[in-house]
Order: structure tokens, then C-alpha cells, then sequence
């Protein structure tokens, strides 16, 4: 974890742009949202340096979340969003996820599924379309096994 004082620790903000359509990632929800006027109603945060799309609960979507790499930029995205409608239950905990410690959550909790079935019912918590979970699925089961990285050492057979 990052301590706050720290000299090499960035400085701690969290800001709403003003169109989330500037957010990085806004086209990913559009082609992948059922409701997509969920999109209107997001928050475009910006913690660091690119803005990234918080979407709000409503219609399909169930739940949402928002990676941060440390816990003071999560307790502040989190403060943030609390001034916005859409975004019940907000809370800051340790990252489901590989590539990051911290995530802020809304909504109802998600499941903890895995599997294909587990990965429809899940897309089908965050909102996302049939088609959308269907496009995940299939790349996920038909990656040409030259997608397996190589090992590392020299020694490996």
C-alpha cells in the first residue's frame, strides 16, 4: 500500500470531468451497455492523469465498480461519487482483480462465479448486452493456443 505522505506518492485527487463521453473507456459501455442511457448519467473520474467511466446502477445494471490502485485514491473516488445519484452502497475494498489493489463498489454486491455460465450471469449483473457477454465468451474460448505466452526461463523445456 502507498503512504499518503510519501514524497513519490502522486497527489491525491479525484475529479469529475465534464462529459463522460471524454472518459477513456466510454466507448467500451456504449457497445456494450443494454441501457445505454446509463451513459448520460456516468461520472467521468479522473484520479491520475486519463479519466475512466463510472456508470451508474439502473435498468439491467445491478452494480458497478471502479479500479484504483491505492486506498486513499479509492476513499476519495469514493467521496466523489456519494455527490452523485446512482451510485447506492458505495464502499472501498481489497481487488477481486490481478491488476489492482483497491476497488470501489456500488450497488448490490457482485457474485463470485466462475465459469461460462458464471461469466453470462455476471455480464448480465454489470448490465452488459447479450450480444456483448456472447462476443466475451467466444474470444475467451477460441484464442489460438499461440496466444499461451512462452515461458520465461531458459531453462523451461
Amino acid at each position: 500500500m502507498y503512504c499518503p505522505s510519501s514524497v513519490r506518492h502522486p497527489a491525491l485527487t479525484a475529479t469529475a470531468i465534464a462529459l463522460p463521453r471524454d472518459a477513456y473507456d466510454f466507448e467500451h459501455y456504449q457497445q456494450r451497455l443494454t441501457d445505454a442511457w446509463l451513459l448520460e448519467k456516468s461520472v467521468a473520474v479522473r484520479t491520475l492523469r486519463m479519466p475512466f467511466l463510472a456508470v451508474p446502477v439502473g435498468g439491467t445494471r445491478r452494480g458497478g465498480y471502479y479500479l484504483v490502485s491505492c486506498l486513499c485514491f479509492g476513499l476519495k473516488v469514493r467521496d466523489l461519487l456519494l455527490e452523485h445519484s446512482g451510485f447506492p452502497d458505495l464502499r472501498v475494498r481489497w481487488s477481486p482483480y490481478p491488476d489492482t489493489c483497491f476497488v470501489v463498489e456500488w450497488g448490490e454486491r457482485p457474485p463470485t462465479l466462475w465459469g461460462d455460465r458464471d461469466a453470462t450471469t455476471l455480464g448480465r449483473f454489470y448490465g452488459y448486452s447479450e450480444a456483448a457477454i456472447a462476443a466475451f465468451i467466444g474470444r475467451h474460448h477460441h484464442a489460438p493456443s499461440s496466444a499461451v505466452p512462452e515461458p520465461c526461463s531458459p531453462t523451461a523445456p
